[in-house]
């Protein structure tokens, strides 16, 4: 029997993502019901969402702010490697949203903007559009750093959009430094055997201030 092409819950979504299993979805697209929804209900079309003196309907309620990062850790623990993340919002909900993602890992790529097109009379400078936070997980950081220098986390942060004290956690617990040039890069973690022991060889020439310094660490 085939399976089903598609499981419909009703549940918290942060309660639901901890129920699958790690790497296990290759794509993640959400439209939370954004904190600042509250900031609206009382006028324009909005109020359709609440119980309110323009509607009847107790639709649905909002998910708070603060409740990003223990979503955000749970779409990046079950997202394989190499794959997106696209969150819509609002221009005041980005700015949220998007630091609280990049400290969970994800690399932020750009916000896409989803035009509707019409748009209904209400409050001045009512936005006819919406924010499409595109993230990914699994990008590779690899850059050659001046030896002796000691900016090989703040170039890892500024690359990879992180916190220097998030950097400097991940760069030592997940990443790996080796000498570039002339000199042999090491095997990547995971994916190839470490080879039986050598004699120890003879010892390399000490490398002048002008040699480089390589780091490469996957960007889960």
């Amino acid at each position: 029997m085939s399976p089903p092409a598609f499981d419909l819950s009703c549940r918290d979504a942060v309660e639901w993502l901890q129920q699958l299993p790690s790497d296990s979805v290759d794509l993640l697209v959400t439209d939370p019901a954004y904190e600042s929804l509250e900031k609206h209900r009382a006028i324009g079309t909005t109020t359709r969402l609440k119980h309110s003196k323009s509607s009847s309907n107790d639709w649905f309620g909002i998910f708070p702010n603060a409740r990003f990062s223990d979503l955000f850790a749970e779409v990046f623990r079950v997202l394989r490697h190499n794959s997106h993340f696209y969150l819509f919002c609002d221009a005041e909900t980005m700015f949220v949203a998007k630091p609280e993602a990049e400290r969970a890992g994800f690399r932020f790529w750009k916000p896409l903007v989803w035009d509707k097109r019409t748009i209904g009379m209400g409050y001045h400078y009512r936005a006819r559009y919406e924010f499409i936070l595109f993230f990914e997980k699994g990008k590779v950081f690899s850059r050659s750093i001046n030896l002796g220098a000691n900016s090989i986390t703040q170039d890892f942060a500024n690359e990879s959009k992180l916190k220097y004290d998030v950097a400097e956690k991940i760069k030592i617990e997940e990443g790996f430094v080796s000498l570039g040039g002339a000199y042999e890069e090491p095997l990547v973690p995971y994916l190839e055997p470490l080879p039986a022991p050598q004699p120890a060889p003879e010892p390399l020439p000490q490398p002048s201030s002008a040699g480089k310094l390589h780091i490469s660490r996957p960007n889960y």
